[in-house]
């Protein structure tokens, strides 16, 4: 059970939500982090009262430790900086909603100390699954997934004493605005479109990797890594409504599903409490109220950035970090409408063509992949 929280990227969707979850069940709050949201961050502080609060951008940062003066939260700034709100000895759980890159040092200094990840940050185990893993093998860590599809399959594995059993997971997707559209039509999509997903109020990054399918390509390797399992044994479906949050298939043919409201709180909470569960103020899910429940295969010609994910998990090494810097590049671009929307997957491709992958990479190697990949990018 959690007492003491930090939340990396506590300013994003998901940061909110769990500044929520924090206030009902009455968590103490020692650290918060975000880039530049000074106006959010500062409110966020007044109100929670952290030891720590971090901006990455440090002009930002001082900005707000200008705004803070009269509390006794201490203000940083810098990338560094993410690694001791990540590590405030108080601290027994580490929620990480940071998006991208970013969150794979403070998750691994979290786990030195031996704290509980409750993961939201999937960059983190696309681009270092095993070091991550192994890491938080060696030292004692818990990994509690937070996106709703892993917290999902998270629950549905807690009776199975042995991973044998497990003959596949199965992983839910909405489909994004662009369900049922050919690639020449989702190719004249424009931003605006690509941000109007139809369950879910999130960021625009992952807004985008929605659209483009790319956020269940990462959820793919993410579930491989935490589960130890190798791509034949993860299984992408589309669902529109978003009430089955993902499945396990076992050896015997049983099928366990976890069904909840689109609510980031449900998986938040848990991430929180486990192995226990508490009272939860919100809405239950009403079947006899809820949409017919129907499931459809993706469609790999028309988001290929799918495809571009299954390649790179089968190809291993440094090869997802490769694809994880493109993506996150050239969704940056698009989103600054320097790009189309099919620029994305040709984007990602030409980096991953490019970049030489290394297999059995240590963290250096992973960085410096991540690097040269957005170099590519960014030439385009």
């Amino acid at each position: 059970m959690t007492n003491t929280i930090s939340i990396l990227g506590s300013t994003g969707s998901v940061g909110r939500q769990t500044l929520d979850v924090a206030e009902q069940m009455g968590l103490r709050v020692a650290a918060l982090t975000a880039n530049s949201s000074v106006e959010r961050m500062e409110a966020q502080a007044r109100q929670f009262k952290p030891r720590l609060a971090v901006l990455t951008d440090e002009a930002a940062a001082r900005d707000l430790a200008v705004r803070l003066a009269d509390t006794d939260t201490t203000v940083l700034g810098g990338f560094a900086a993410l690694e001791e709100a990540a590590t405030v000895p108080e601290v027994d759980t580490v929620v990480t909603a940071v998006v991208g890159m970013v969150g794979l040092k403070p998750t691994l200094a979290a786990i030195r100390e031996k704290k509980r990840i409750a993961l939201a940050n999937k960059e983190t185990l696309v681009c270092a699954g095993q070091l991550v893993m192994d890491a938080a093998d060696t030292c004692g860590a818990e990994i509690v997934p937070v996106d709703s599809e892993h917290s999902a399959i998270f629950q549905c594995v807690q009776g199975c004493t042995d991973r044998r059993e497990i003959k596949r997971l199965i992983l839910t997707c909405s489909g994004g605005p662009f369900y049922g559209m050919r690639f020449d039509e989702v190719g004249r999509m424009t931003k605006a479109d690509a941000l109007k997903h139809p369950n879910w109020k999130m960021g625009p990054k992952i807004t985008i990797d929605c659209a483009t399918l790319m956020n269940k390509g990462l959820e793919v390797i993410e579930a491989m890594r935490l589960y130890r399992l190798p791509l034949e044994q993860v299984r992408v479906v589309i669902h529109r409504q978003s009430i089955v949050h993902s499945l396990v298939e076992y050896r015997d043919g049983a099928v366990l599903a976890q069904l909840g409201t689109p609510d980031m709180r449900l998986p938040i909470r848990y991430a929180m409490t486990y192995p226990e569960r508490g009272e939860n103020p919100a809405e239950p899910l009403d079947l006899l109220s809820c949409p017919p429940l129907t499931f459809d295969a993706p469609d790999r010609e028309a988001f290929p950035c799918l495809r571009l994910a299954e390649e790179a998990a089968t190809q291993g090494g440094t090869a997802c970090a490769i694809l994880n810097g493109a993506n996150e590049e050239a969704v940056r671009l698009f989103l600054a409408d320097r790009v189309g929307f099919h620029d994305i997957p040709r984007l990602v491709e030409k980096a991953r063509a490019a970049v030489p992958v290394v297999q059995n990479p240590t963290l250096e190697e992973i960085l410096a992949a991540d690097q040269a990949a957005r170099q590519i990018v960014l030439g385009n």
